[in-house]
């Protein structure tokens, strides 16, 4: 599932004089937005930080759903098949919906919002994804095999994954690996996946 925007309309009127090159990138477990007065409690949330796209995660609605609001701000989610994988979407601030440039529903419990190139922000992909909380080894192994593949084809510019991975990846105790932090929790038993994606992708 893709959803493609039209050409927005070219304002006449002079362009900002600040240059904004940083985009403030947040992730939210949503919980469930199955209900329109889930989603307005959302975006009234939204409004009291500075965000231009907020990965949701667990949206655990039925059908895709898509809307441009009054204040500008756009939101995109997917699909989920059942109440445990429970979806992807994502809520753009009207700061960047001129970057829009389609998102997509990978699988189930992966999207990609993708942004084109317009003034200082050069073209994009953000993945936003929601784990399996499965402790099936294969279905595991299926969700971080999807993942890398979508994020190895894509080739914008500069590529960010955003969402709830399910683990923990634990703090630093020595100098080699990859980890978040001299800080954290202990590393449970699906933490060494995000651990071993960044090594094999080379993600910083």
């Amino acid at each position: 599932m893709s959803t493609e925007r039209p050409p927005k309309s070219q304002s006449h009127s002079e362009p900002p004089k600040s240059r904004r090159d940083k985009v403030t990138i947040c992730t939210y477990n949503a919980r469930t937005l199955a209900s329109e007065s889930s989603i307005k409690y959302l975006t009234m949330q939204e409004r009291r930080i500075r965000y231009e796209v907020t990965g949701l995660g667990q949206t655990r609605r039925r059908h895709t759903f898509n809307a441009v609001y009054d204040t500008g701000e756009e939101l995109f989610h997917g699909i989920c098949d059942n109440r445990v994988f429970a979806g992807v979407g994502v809520l753009v601030n009207t700061s960047l919906s001129m970057n829009i440039d389609s998102f997509e529903q990978l699988t189930t419990q992966n999207g990609c919002l993708g942004l084109k190139r317009c003034g200082s922000i050069p073209a994009g992909t953000i993945f936003v994804l929601y784990a399996t909380t499965s402790n099936c080894e294969e279905v595991v192994e299926a969700f971080c095999m999807f993942l890398e593949e979508f994020y190895r084809e894509d080739h914008t510019f500069f590529k960010v994954i955003i969402g709830d991975f399910n683990s923990r990846v634990g703090p630093r105790r020595t100098s080699g690996g990859r980890h978040t932090g001299t800080h954290g929790l202990e590393r449970n038993g699906q933490g060494k996946r995000p651990s071993e994606f960044i090594m094999r992708t080379k993600t910083k």
